[in-house]
């Protein structure tokens, strides 16, 4: 025995793996033990509350956010704490009063609304029945885009509402970009040292536990992505159409990758090798100059631009350090206006600020006025027991006039264009576990998409075949005409001539005198619509965000409202039950 350490071995190092919450704990119980019984009790009602109970909550669009709260759960974990990790989507939002700690990481989309899953989370605390939370610590994350004027915008609506309604902060909203990882780290690392400050004024603290994130078990991800290659592009929009929409087909062989119906598939893309070359001679460089990126990697700057920094839309940050650097006045006066800038934005990618205000930049200069590339996700538009080691997507390619110049979106343009039959592209899945046909295959579904939001509604047509499932299928699908846009035609034609496609409503926006729309097939058929719902139906949406769907969510509404004999409160906890139920389920963009 060593007499500076008189314990067992193997107790000291069970001793090393306790907090120092624990530790502090023990000594004090320890102590008790050696001066005898009455000194044991008082140690006993001297022992501490309950362990507080954390809940991580992830609302999440694109992955992002989900990851983060993985990483945090994690670190809570390892840290001693009663953590566990949910997402928003999994979540009761009429729990939040009772709850005791709660940590959200949450993304905003489109005009900074929520993600999809933490939409009844948000009504319930902007709602007429708004609860009381002073019982309830928190603090909260928001990932978003910059380039978006109400920029993380959803996570500041959950921290001010949160504190409204008597919840304690327990950190400041923290707000991250699209390159995310650093601001994430530090704001996890706070949370951690803030809530174990909290549970260590009153509580003793949870044995350390692994932490328990889901494992998919997929070895490609976002940031090890698959080679795939290009087997098939198709235009299915007519020569004639007003949109250009492409049907793709990728190689997935050897991959071992698996997806389900409902998820997305990540693409990273190349950007077009003549803009790149047109951005180098704005700048009079040749393409070999090293430059620095921001993960500290070094690379020349052609392949910067081609490869690794986002050179297609542009940022308020690029249009005001941009200013700056070419002395102009005009830019500068549109940089320090938030309407002018965002009206700036929408209009003008940077090739047209750089070509406007030509100022020869160094090669580092200029690479530091672009963030970093990013993935773009796709709806998956096939089932993979119907095509096996392959993944289908439905690509609307986006075209536009600039300075007399046909330009196209990044990805789009990659995928629809540029991309030759037999070419390799870097991709990977991102789960979308909120977007699921029901695990009944009786179940009845009705899906509503317009142009490519189409994409997952095929893939829930090939996997309820794959099935024999027995369900009624009810698809309300919106274009602009018939004879140029109806997309995948001929598949739909057979779902419905073989039973699986029990009946369809199509809506043609350009195709006669009026416009029809989607949300105008919901209301024409608002009995069967009601009956379905009666019947346990799923309804599903995918299309647009600020527009679409908030026009069918209102249909729907309507519907729910006259059909049910329900005031506009009631029915819009109705929707919002179907939305816990995982019966109302969105895939928008």
């Amino acid at each position: 025995m060593n007499p500076a350490n008189p314990l067992p071995a193997e107790l000291s190092a069970q001793l090393s793996a306790l907090s120092p919450t624990q530790l502090a704990w023990l000594s004090g119980y320890c102590w008790a033990q050696s001066q005898g019984a009455a000194a044991t009790a008082a140690v006993a009602a001297a022992a501490p509350a309950p362990v507080r109970q954390i809940t991580v909550l992830s609302a999440s669009q694109t992955g992002n956010a989900r990851r983060v709260a993985e990483t945090l759960h994690a670190k809570l974990a390892a840290a001693g704490l009663n953590a566990r990790l949910s997402g928003v989507g999994d979540f009761k939002s009429k729990s939040l009063p009772n709850e005791d700690i709660v940590l959200l990481v949450t993304s905003t989309q489109g005009e900074g609304e929520p993600p999809e899953e933490a939409v009844p989370l948000y009504q319930f605390l902007f709602g007429k029945k708004a609860p009381d939370l002073g019982k309830l610590s928190f603090a909260v994350l928001g990932l978003g885009d910059s380039s978006y004027p109400n920029f993380c915008q959803a996570g500041k609506d959950f921290d001010r509402r949160m504190a409204e309604l008597g919840a304690t902060r327990l950190l400041e909203n923290g707000v991250c970009d699209l390159d995310f990882q650093a601001a994430a780290d530090t704001w996890v690392e706070q949370a951690v040292a803030a809530v174990s400050t909290l549970a260590a004024q009153n509580t003793t603290a949870a044995a350390p536990t692994a932490a328990a994130t889901e494992n998919s078990g997929t070895v490609y991800t976002r940031s090890q992505p698959f080679a795939a290659s290009l087997s098939l592009r198709q235009k299915i929009t007519s020569r004639d159409a007003d949109k250009d929409v492409e049907h793709i087909e990728i190689d997935l062989s050897g991959s071992g990758i698996h997806y389900q119906a409902g998820d997305a598939l990540g693409v990273w893309p190349l950007n077009d090798e003549d803009l790149v070359a047109e951005i180098l001679q704005l700048n009079h460089l040749n393409g070999t100059e090293t430059v620095r990126l921001g993960d500290g990697s070094e690379t020349d700057i052609q392949t910067a631009l081609r490869q690794y920094l986002d050179i297609t839309q542009n940022t308020p940050n690029l249009v005001q350090k941009y200013a700056e650097l070419a002395a102009a006045t005009e830019l500068q006066e549109i940089g320090a206006d938030s309407n002018r800038l965002a009206d700036y934005l929408a209009e003008n990618p940077p090739i047209a600020t750089l070509a406007a205000h030509p100022k020869a930049l160094d090669a580092q200069s200029l690479a530091d006025l672009f963030r970093a590339q990013t993935p773009r996700l796709y709806s998956i538009a096939s089932s993979q027991d119907e095509v096996g080691e392959e993944v289908h997507l439905t690509v609307g390619v986006v075209r536009f006039e600039q300075d007399g110049k046909t330009r196209t979106g990044a990805a789009s343009g990659f995928l629809g264009e540029r991309l030759s039959e037999g070419d390799t592209l870097n991709v990977f899945i991102e789960p979308n576990p909120h977007f699921r046909l029901p695990a009944d295959g009786n179940t009845p579904i009705i899906m509503i998409g317009a142009g490519t939001g189409v994409a997952p509604f095929r893939s829930f047509m090939q996997q309820r075949d794959a099935n024999g499932d027995s369900g009624k299928n009810w698809l309300i699908f919106g274009n602009r005409r018939f004879t140029d846009d109806f997309l995948y035609q001929t598949e739909w034609q057979q779902f419905h001539k073989t039973g699986l496609l029990t009946r369809a409503d199509l809506a043609w926006s350009r195709q006669g005198n009026e416009k029809v729309y989607v949300q105008h097939k919901i209301r024409e058929n608002a009995a069967e619509l009601w009956a379905w719902l009666q019947q346990g139906a799923h309804i599903y949406v995918c299309g647009d965000a600020a527009k679409m769907a908030k026009d069918v969510e209102e249909a729907l509404l309507d519907v729910i409202a006259r059909q049910g004999k329900l005031d506009p409160e009631d029915a819009a906890d109705y929707l919002n039950d179907l939305r816990e139920d995982k019966r109302y389920q969105r895939d928008v963009y």
